[in-house]
């Protein structure tokens, strides 16, 4: 079928390669769906939010409130990622897998708490093996849901206070980097505070010595990561496109990567963070993203923004005549 595909993409009126890594994505989408004609059914972005333990150290320049703050913001449609899902026609759902707090009834947040918040990495793991099955078992059943409904392509997205720190640990125990070069600015940070969460993650990273996958997500990851983790096994299980966002979003990735190396054969990453370790994540994964803009908010905001180039690379396939029809 690949070839099949190749011949079609070569085939359109236009030199051979012109459309440059629109070629390449429409390629990938063909491939995934096993078809000359792709398409994208009721796309999806689910936003996975929790806090982290390892807020109590100082390791972000905001105070956890505003994790919550953030997805009552969520729920008002006031962020970036309402606003983008807006534009191009996504449908947004907002999980609360362990922000410490009570969300009212009445809000559109999906509650699937595992806890006010993760451990603190600095006295305890993350969570225990077994609320880390539980999460990636979670955020698998929210991706059924969706793929129940139509949806066939399916991105995802984070909040979480301190997450970048989780994230900076995941990259260094996955990938066998050095805790420095996996360290960031996260939200903000400026120089003191960047030497200041390096100093605590030093010390994190030196506590524990897990050796499985699950161990590892489990000691240094937040319920988002693990839940989004999960969800992305799922996706790729159930052979839906599956689009990846910025330097958290991507640590899941890495853990499911570790797990279930296949997800990247329905993986597209859709950009670059300005956030220090993302390049160094994807590398590890031999990923090429297709937007590099600078971002490093998150949310899922990059998966958004790039979700209508992505969706040209499929219209040019389906739409432009071919040669033989000159």
């Amino acid at each position: 079928m690949q070839n099949q595909i190749l011949d079609k993409i070569n085939s359109r009126t236009k030199p051979i390669g012109s459309l440059g890594k629109l070629e390449r994505i429409a390629l990938k989408v063909a491939s995934i769906q096993g078809t000359l004609n792709p398409d994208f059914r009721n796309p999806a972005i689910l936003v996975f939010a929790s806090d982290h333990g390892i807020a109590e150290e100082g390791v972000s320049p905001y105070p956890k409130e505003f994790t919550y703050k953030m997805v009552i913001n969520f729920n008002r449609g006031g962020a970036g990622i309402n606003v983008f899902c807006r534009q191009h026609g996504i449908k947004l759902r907002v999980i609360d897998c362990g922000v410490d707090y009570d969300f009212p009834d009445e809000y559109e947040i999906v509650n699937s708490k595992l806890g006010r918040g993760t451990k603190n990495m600095l006295k305890e793991p993350s969570m225990s093996l077994g609320l880390c099955k539980e999460a990636i078992k979670r955020g698998g059943n929210f991706v059924l849901k969706e793929y129940e409904s139509g949806c066939n392509v399916i991105g995802f997205g984070e909040m979480g206070i301190a997450n970048t720190s989780a994230a900076s640990l995941l990259l260094h125990k996955y990938g066998g980097y050095s805790i420095e070069e996996c360290v960031g600015r996260g939200a903000g940070h400026d120089d003191n505070g960047v030497k200041h969460k390096l100093e605590v993650l030093k010390i994190v990273s030196d506590l524990y010595n897990p050796t499985s996958p699950l161990e590892i997500l489990a000691t240094f990851g937040g319920f988002e990561i693990a839940m989004m983790c999960g969800a992305i096994l799922k996706a790729r299980e159930l052979n839906m496109t599956i689009l990846g966002d910025g330097f958290i979003a991507t640590s899941a990735f890495i853990a499911a990567h570790a797990i279930d190396s296949s997800v990247l054969e329905n993986t597209i990453f859709c950009h670059a963070s300005e956030e220090k370790g993302h390049n160094l994540m994807l590398k590890h994964l031999n990923a090429e993203p297709v937007l590099n803009l600078g971002l490093r908010l998150g949310e899922g905001t990059g998966v958004a923004i790039a979700y209508p180039i992505i969706k040209s690379a499929l219209l040019f396939l389906n739409e432009m005549a071919g040669f033989d029809e000159l």
